[in-house]
């Protein structure tokens, strides 16, 4: 049965750690109801629910891989049914392995593109028909496409995919009062950026903006956050580099 609540609801992909966590922890904090879907790790996820249900927020943990076309329908189905019509969608689920192009293997190839560019892919298509009108959607880019970076060649191929879908479903959405946009973070010092670099390569990264230091997870959600408010309504079709300046 579904919830029925006067708060708008939020569906964050790959919401249970890091980025994707302060983000749904920043929407809930705003007022919104969130839906925090993860892949695998189901103990950070609902954690991170009943964090937000304790401060007094409405949130579920839902598992789904996404770049599965009916795992991703299911998904908007189960957020439904728990809090309600989704109206802010974030599209934050993503891998990255660091690997020059000539060594880039299939599997990592084909892991990248399915979950970051298909999951996309099947979030948008999804939300043609399930998000609600005036809503909002917020795609995750990065500015490894700006910086070049070797070793990111499949990644920022897969990257630059999803900031073409937000550029042209955000025409696709005229007469729904839908905005979408991306965020584009440069280094954020969250799991998946730290592993497997030295402390010197880090300290490295660190210095490149200059506002020197790395981006930290709230620095992300703060940008989502205004685009996914009222603030952000005539911000449409754009890509957001919040990176410090590095690029």
């Amino acid at each position: 049965m579904t919830q029925q609540t006067s708060r708008r609801v939020a569906l964050v992909t790959g919401g249970s750690r890091g980025i994707g966590a302060a983000i749904a922890l920043r929407l809930a904090r705003d007022g919104h109801a969130v839906a925090i879907n993860y892949a695998s790790s189901s103990a950070a996820a609902e954690a991170l629910a009943a964090q937000i249900r304790q401060a007094g927020g409405q949130a579920a943990a839902l598992r789904a891989d996404v770049s599965d076309p009916a795992q991703a329908n299911a998904l908007f189905e189960a957020a439904e049914a728990a809090l309600g019509r989704v109206d802010v969608l974030v599209n934050n689920a993503g891998v990255l392995h660091v690997q020059p192009l000539a060594q880039t293997s299939d599997e990592q190839y084909e892991q990248m593109f399915n979950i970051n560019t298909r999951g996309t892919f099947n979030m948008l298509r999804a939300a043609a028909t399930r998000l609600a009108d005036d809503g909002r959607v917020i795609n995750l880019s990065s500015t490894t496409i700006a910086l070049n970076l070797p070793g990111y060649a499949a990644y920022i191929g897969s990257k630059a995919a999803v900031e073409g879908f937000t550029r042209v479903f955000a025409k696709e959405l005229r007469g729904r009062r839908v905005t979408v946009n991306a965020v584009a973070p440069g280094p954020v010092a969250t799991e998946l950026f730290m592993t497997g670099k030295s402390a010197e390569l880090i300290e490295h990264y660190a210095r490149l903006p200059p506002l020197e230091r790395l981006g930290q997870p709230d620095d992300i959600a703060g940008v989502v956050a205004f685009l996914a408010g009222p603030d952000g309504g005539w911000v449409n079709g754009q890509v957001l580099r919040a990176n410090g300046g590095v690029a």
